[in-house]
């Protein structure tokens, strides 16, 4: 039986004017993991990275803590949707009396990827939903196929192409998946940990974004 380890980066500088940027924590989060995979006897034969700054910087944090001497392939199907061109076509919300700043950007941010996930303005934006979760399949399949059988990949990513590879098992292709993805994505943790194994009955989600190697100070979700 192989398994594959999908990895959210460690919290990157949200808020900031680069946010593809690990933030200190950030790469606190990928040291503790690295350790914490190495402490359970975890090597990793393949080791994947999205081609994104924090994707990067979260391998060479992982690395650092294992003491891993792995390369990196870096394959770009693992790259988190453009969420940026997500908000910019979609008209931010007015904030609502009482509420605050935190929660009327949480609205926004819901508001406009339940229309991007819709599939009814594909056009406004360089790639559909539709277009991101058939490159998060494609590079999973990739993956699955260069695996070696009893082997274990480690794919460092974003909360985005974690979410859709859990929802499309769990969901088994039915149109349920966006859904699933929807209510998964947002509850990412960094550096949480999704597991998946392949075997004689195919290929099985048994876990989803585990976080037990962080203390309670280390958890965050941006």
């Amino acid at each position: 039986m192989s398994r594959i380890l999908l990895v959210r980066h460690g919290q990157a500088s949200f808020g900031a004017a680069d946010y593809d940027n690990l933030s200190e924590l950030g790469h606190e989060q990928s040291r503790v993991l690295g350790a914490a995979l190495a402490a359970r006897g975890v090597t990793a034969d393949v080791l994947v990275a999205g081609e994104m700054r924090r994707h990067a910087q979260t391998a060479a944090g992982v690395l650092e803590g294992s003491g891993w001497t792995a390369d990196v392939d870096v394959d770009s199907g693992w790259n988190e949707f453009d969420h940026l061109q997500v908000l910019a076509v979609h008209d931010q919300p007015t904030t609502a009396e009482g509420e605050s700043e935190k929660a009327a950007f949480q609205r926004w941010f819901e508001e406009a990827t339940l229309r991007w996930t819709s599939g009814a303005h594909d056009e406004a934006y360089d790639e559909s939903f539709a277009a991101f979760t058939s490159r998060v399949e494609a590079a999973m399949g990739r993956l699955a196929d260069a695996l070696p059988s009893r082997g274990t990949a480690v794919v460092l990513t974003s909360g985005g192409p974690v979410a859709w590879a859990c929802a499309t098992l769990l969901a088994d292709g039915s149109p349920a998946r966006t859904d699933l993805w929807l209510r998964l994505n947002p509850v990412s943790v960094n550096t949480g940990t999704s597991t998946v194994v392949r075997g004689s009955r195919g290929t099985t989600l048994v876990s989803f974004n585990a976080h037990d190697h962080l203390s309670p100070d280390l958890i965050t979700y941006r």
